[in-house]
């Protein structure tokens, strides 16, 4: 089947097994290697991205459901400013397994709730795991996030490397 969609910004076709799913089409055909695969079932959250601003897991998202949307993954995502500086200025723990879908799930709940409580912040990203440990200081990290966008009035438009 033929799928249209874009992902971070750029328009994508592709002839493909619609039943695939999306973590395959980013990591495998796109190089878009940040996002990672976990559990496969989608349970731990580390392949989450944003689905039209929303968080998904792609490794459950088959491509024959993305026809018109729009797919943003770490490298297009654009808080950079709050969220990444955030996790970066509390030493909130990257190892590089679970920290992308944390990012990509708190930056999902900053669009839509500029202003979240701790019980907001706990509810969104309790279907991140996290091995770390470290979920009180992502709670943290989140509202420090917070604090960045609503001292700023925006979120970055540069984009993420990290």
């Amino acid at each position: 089947m033929k799928i249209n969609l874009e992902i971070n910004g750029d328009s994508v076709t592709r002839d493909c097994d619609g039943q695939q799913p999306l973590v395959w089409l980013l990591r495998e055909e796109l190089a878009l290697t940040k996002t990672k695969i976990g559990c496969g079932l989608g349970q731990c959250g580390v392949c989450t991205v944003l689905l039209d601003g929303q968080p998904i897991r792609s490794c459950i998202t088959q491509l024959e459901t993305l026809t018109g949307k729009n797919v943003t993954t770490i490298e297009g995502l654009t808080a950079k400013a709050a969220v990444m500086t955030a996790w970066h200025e509390l030493s909130v723990p990257r190892c590089h397994y679970c920290h992308v879908g944390q990012l990509m799930t708190a930056t999902a709940l900053l669009d839509r709730t500029p202003h979240p409580d701790d019980e907001q912040i706990d509810a969104a990203m309790s279907r991140q795991f996290c091995q770390c440990g470290a979920d009180p200081l992502i709670r943290e990290a989140v509202n420090r996030a917070a604090e960045i966008i609503n001292s700023s009035g925006s979120i970055s438009d540069e984009p993420l490397n990290g």
